[in-house]
């Protein structure tokens, strides 16, 4: 009966020594076994594996592709104007020993910081040998790629491969784009100082042009006016010569009738004539026309 608690502890232990012993390589990651600090295995496929429990310990990696934001840094083309370059890089662990010597128990930070610098002096030498042309226009492309190249073979020492390098932004120094953006804003105002002053004059050619049209036309018509009235005249004037030269006596009643309704109206003004005035010719005479007194005195 005293056997059984001790085989209870025994089982017990083993059980927690054999647990202990195995660990799990999940699919994201891999492994390194290591004993005293020394690696002894690494474990790059997912599933089961084994350690020696307390004198082994196991040291586990990111596998995925891993993605480091590289701090902007100002750089100075062959052209002396300077730039603020923002970058970003991607880049996996490729060598578990390799990345464990070189970083030591600082793991992905420390890797990171050192794979920073490695950037930025690979970026500002790579950019420091073009225009600034030619890093803002569609060439930078190719510059990116220069740059992952360079940094391809600084970083293999820390064991990790550089994927991609990509540019997030290129901007002046705060200072000098203020003063850019100064300098565009002052020369904008100049171009439209400018084109409100073209505007101006052709508003006045063109205000001048229409006053000109405007005489022109009204003189033309005033002109064609007196050339349709004066044809009227003549034409009216022919007929009252045509009907004077057929009917003198009508045409001297027609001409008194005409002259009483313009004279008579109500709103003229008063007329003071004398009863036998000539102009009552045909209002005094039942007969017509009144014969001049001279004529019947004979």
């Amino acid at each position: 009966m005293r056997k059984s608690p001790i085989i209870l502890i025994l089982v017990v232990i083993l059980g927690v020594v054999g647990l202990s012993s195995i660990f799990i390589v999940d699919e994201r990651e891999r492994a390194l076994v290591l004993q005293f600090g020394r690696v002894v295995a690494v474990k790059e496929d997912p599933g089961l594996a084994f350690k020696i429990p307390v004198i082994q310990e196991v040291v586990r990696y990111d596998d995925r592709i891993l993605s480091i934001d590289v701090q902007p840094l100002e750089v100075t083309p062959l052209d002396d104007r300077r730039l603020v370059v923002d970058a970003f890089a991607r880049y996996r662990i490729s060598d578990l020993n390799r990345f464990r010597q070189a970083v030591g128990v600082g793991g992905i930070p420390v890797a990171e910081d050192r794979l920073d610098r490695i950037l930025r002096a690979e970026t500002r030498e790579v950019l420091g040998s073009v225009s600034s042309r030619d890093i803002l226009s569609s060439d930078r492309a190719a510059l990116m790629l220069r740059i992952r190249n360079s940094a391809i073979a600084e970083a293999q020492a820390l064991g990790v491969t550089v994927i991609d390098v990509r540019l997030k932004a290129t901007d002046l120094p705060q200072a000098n784009l203020e003063a850019t953006f100064d300098r565009m804003k002052a020369e904008r105002e100049r171009e439209a100082t400018d084109e409100r002053a073209r505007g101006k004059e052709a508003a006045q050619r063109i205000r001048a042009q229409a006053d000109r049209t405007v005489v022109e036309l009204v003189s033309d018509a005033r002109r064609e006016a007196e050339i349709t009235r004066g044809v009227a005249d003549a034409e009216r004037n022919a007929i009252f010569a045509e009907a004077y030269g057929a009917d003198p006596e009508f045409f001297e009643f027609y001409r008194s009738l005409t002259a009483y309704e313009n004279a008579l109206q109500g709103g003229n003004s008063s007329l003071v004539l004398s009863p036998d005035s000539e102009f009552f010719n045909y209002l005094g005479s039942p007969t017509g026309r009144q014969a001049p007194a001279a004529a019947a005195s004979e």
